[in-house]
């Protein structure tokens, strides 16, 4: 029953180990309608936010022990409270401190002694911001869009729900990390300083899975690109139509996207290769095929390629 009524109203944490900051919170969002919830410190919200996952939270940034700065990173790490607004309250009011709790995740920055209509109206606004995002998301993810964001370092900024599945390779571990191949680091670099001379963007699958792919669809911001993740599974078929046409998986690679009309240049971006390995490569291809030049070899591929798929 109790379950119930919390699906149905908004839930707050509020951490603070001020018994009076804890009970004038408490009797104002309980009044706004809100389920609240309480911690006295940061050790005690992460145990609260393994069970039930908040709408909101209320921090205060000075606290024995673990203090809300260190608290607010530990709570995104959980990727399920990733998108979970977070507004520090402290009588902190150096320049440095405000900076620091945005850094860390918060979305606001409140200063006490609290006033209880201006703290009201901001949580109705994080509230509605957080929802119209998650609608988004959600939309996305229903549809099937395996989106996620980054920043040019790689860090992933948010992820819809089913590519945050993909990404952590169905792990149940929220706190599990995955890393951009080298390459689409070194080209993110590249975007973020406007230098990438139209080259295409690496599709190397990604170092922890080579059944997923990742795709460039935009930038977002100045430190925020949008990728798409797909299952890759054209690595089978490339096997296979290698071993029919006796090459080895590197040169059915090569010839494949030979066949869809890349240049040699185009080619080693793609599979992070140089220029001159692929050159190689199409020689042996040739030689193999028994053919003299790239027309010929993307005939016979297409013709492989056709009588395979009947």
């Amino acid at each position: 029953m109790a379950s119930d009524i919390l699906k149905k109203r908004d839930i707050a944490l509020i951490v603070d180990d001020s018994p009076e900051a804890l009970r004038l919170l408490t009797d104002a969002l309980d009044s706004a309608g809100m389920a609240v919830m309480v911690a006295l410190d940061g050790t005690s919200a992460l145990r609260v936010t393994e069970q039930i996952t908040p709408d909101i939270i209320l921090l205060d940034a000075v606290m024995p022990g673990m203090d809300g700065f260190e608290t607010c990173t530990r709570l995104k790490r959980d990727g399920k409270l990733a998108d979970v607004p977070v507004i520090f309250m402290t009588g902190l009011s150096e320049t440095e401190h405000i900076v620091r709790g945005f850094e860390v995740g918060g979305v606001d920055y409140v200063l006490k002694p609290i006033v209880i209509a201006e703290m009201l109206a901001r949580i109705r606004v994080h509230l509605s911001n957080s929802k119209m995002t998650q609608s988004a998301r959600a939309a996305l993810d229903a549809s099937g869009r395996y989106l996620f964001a980054v920043n040019r370092a790689g860090k992933t900024l948010w992820a819809t729900p089913q590519a945050q599945k993909l990404l952590l390779n169905n792990s149940t571990d929220t706190a599990a990390k995955f890393e951009l191949p080298s390459a689409w680091l070194a080209w993110l670099g590249q975007i973020a300083d406007g230098s990438t001379d139209g080259k295409l963007p690496p599709t190397a699958p990604l170092l922890q899975n080579d059944k997923l792919r990742v795709h460039y669809i935009g930038r977002l911001g100045t430190d925020e690109f949008l990728l798409r993740l797909s299952r890759d599974n054209s690595a089978e078929s490339i096997n296979d139509f290698s071993k029919q046409l006796g090459l080895t998986s590197r040169e059915g690679e090569v010839l494949s996207w030979l066949s869809k009309g890349k240049t040699n240049r185009d080619i080693a971006q793609i599979l992070g290769l140089s220029p001159r390995t692929i050159d190689k490569h199409l020689e042996q291809i040739y030689s193999k095929l028994g053919v003299e030049n790239r027309t010929a070899a993307a005939a016979v591929a297409a013709n492989t390629i056709r009588d395979k798929n009947g």
